[in-house]
């Protein structure tokens, strides 16, 4: 899946970074709480099922708030107030194109959603509030608990420690924790996490909820590790004929948990219509390849060229997963997954973007395993993406790490592997068996692969450029030669790469020298 475009609007002097996802029939403004990141937000597998639920039914429309996330900095000493920042939900609306949209409002969000409804109930369709409340000391800390919190976050801040707080029965996956703490570093500075904490820590709009007076609905964890669950049952007692809903659970974010009942409600409120049960569960095989240690990768290459790389990196991947007849789940910065209808090609995709990525100075990670997923609007997720996320995670650099199940399917395609040992996975019995992908000779069967690659599908350019690799050019040397940037020449590296099937420039140039007459007859 592409990442939606990330768009700028523009409030005041400060720039509000925001997104737009689906075509439904009508607007839907998500209002994020605490701290937030459009772009990491897809990187989280629970997060992404979220916007792409209520995406099917509505046309979505996502940003952060000033201070946070891609959105403009402000001056911790002098953070807006919650009428301003409602007012960053009007200028977003207004650089969408939305003249009336429902407001989906999640914890912080709450309180400016409950606001902006109030204000202007003309330009609100609806108004859904899920983990909210009308005051902070009274629902979701004491002035005593909020300094605790204050003083933690000096130490703990990016590191993953505060995620067990928001979601104590998510971070038990240890993926979770190491997520969070990506998502913290992306979404707000310590000094802003801090000075954030202050503000919300001055909400009160409890003189404002009798004022409210279009359809709302409210929806609440019974257990909520964050807010209490009575400051829920005062928004439904002072908001006139609300819609209140309880749902079991401890952890605090929407997009944690059993989520899939709780995006049932909002749609049914919503629509009118009781969603259709539009999940299959099929058997696949799950490829997730990361970047292996971005943050030294881009330090060491720099940020223009880091961002043509991964421009490049996810070229590459649209056409193996393509060429492979895959299905693309997350193509983001730092992580790309797909699932596929046979082992052997999960791996072959998997081999081919390594390549992919070595050409480009990059280094990835993989790991495979085959089971049941459920795929729903062409999104997919369960139980075999979290353990192949968990093998890729055991993976070093440049390695392929597949599960035992997956090897007993791949008898006699050519492929070969090498014991790596076994892993306590999070969600299944016993150990499982990792083995790595080794290379020998060529991928394919051999009573089917041809002799030599054939040069009949590159364009006249790539010919061009391999001649110049046959002859022991760099890339910086044939950059000039060709009149071309550093950048064009990379990407016409990578194509023939991935066009060859071919795991280096040696192979390539080895191909190129079989293929050519030599010069001068």
């Amino acid at each position: 899946m592409t990442l939606p475009e990330t768009r700028y609007a523009r409030s005041g002097d400060v720039r509000i970074a925001y997104q737009v996802t689906g075509h439904g029939p009508l607007d839907l403004v998500f209002v994020p709480g605490f701290i937030s990141n459009i772009e990491v937000h897809w990187d989280n597998p629970g997060f992404r099922h979220l916007l792409t639920r209520l995406s099917s039914f509505t046309r979505l429309i996502t940003f952060d708030k000033r201070g946070t996330g891609l959105s403009d900095r402000v001056d911790t000493h002098h953070l807006p107030s919650l009428e301003t920042r409602m007012d960053d939900v009007r200028a977003v609306m207004d650089a969408a194109g939305s003249g009336r949209a429902a407001l989906l409002g999640a914890s912080e969000g709450g309180p400016m959603s409950i606001l902006f409804a109030a204000t202007y109930p003309k330009r609100t369709r609806a108004l859904v509030l899920y983990g909210a409340y009308a005051h902070f000391h009274t629902w979701v800390m004491s002035p005593e608990a909020l300094e605790e919190f204050i003083r933690g976050i000096e130490g703990t801040w990016g590191t993953g420690a505060n995620a067990p707080r928001f979601a104590p029965d998510q971070s038990k996956d240890g993926h979770f924790p190491e997520w969070w703490g990506r998502y913290e570093r992306h979404s707000a500075t310590p000094n802003a996490g801090i000075a954030l904490a202050r503000m919300n820590a001055a909400i009160d709009v409890r003189s404002v909820l009798p004022s409210i007076r279009v359809p709302t609905l409210i929806l609440h964890r019974r257990d909520d590790a964050r807010i209490k669950f009575a400051g829920g049952k005062y928004l439904a007692e002072k908001i006139p004929g609300v819609r209140f809903v309880e749902f079991p659970g401890r952890d605090h974010p929407i997009w944690t948990g059993d989520i899939d009942p709780i995006i049932d409600e909002i749609e049914e409120f919503l629509t009118g219509n009781k969603p259709l049960p539009a999940a299959d569960r099929v058997l696949a095989t799950v490829m997730v390849v990361k970047l292996v240690s971005p943050a030294l990768q881009a330090a060491r290459i720099g940020d223009r060229k880091w961002y043509e790389m991964l421009d490049q990196l996810r070229e590459a991947a649209l056409q193996a997963v393509a060429r492979y007849h895959g299905h693309l789940g997350v193509i983001a910065a730092e992580e790309i997954t797909g699932r596929f209808d046979g082992p052997a090609r999960a791996v072959r995709c998997a081999l081919v973007l390594r390549d992919a990525a070595r050409a480009l100075s990059l280094e990835v990670a993989a790991g495979i395993h085959t089971g049941e997923i459920e795929i729903h609007d062409n999104a997919f997720a369960g139980l075999t993406l979290h353990v192949a996320e968990r093998i890729c995670a055991k993976a070093r650099a440049g390695e392929i790490l597949v599960s035992g199940v997956l090897t007993d399917l791949v008898a006699g395609s050519g492929l070969h592997f090498a014991e790596r040992a076994s892993e306590a996975i999070a969600g299944l019995p016993g150990a499982l068996r990792l083995l790595a992908v080794r290379v020998e000779q060529h991928l394919e069967p051999r009573v089917s692969s041809p002799a030599t690659p054939s040069l009949d599908g590159l364009s006249a350019r790539e010919r061009e450029v391999l001649a110049l690799v046959a002859d022991g050019l760099s890339n910086a040397g044939i950059a000039k030669r060709l009149r071309l940037s550093d950048h064009t020449v990379k990407r016409h590296v990578a194509n023939i790469l991935l066009k060859l099937d071919l795991p280096t420039r040696a192979a390539a140039a080895a191909l190129a020298g079989r293929a050519s007459p030599p010069r001068g007859l």
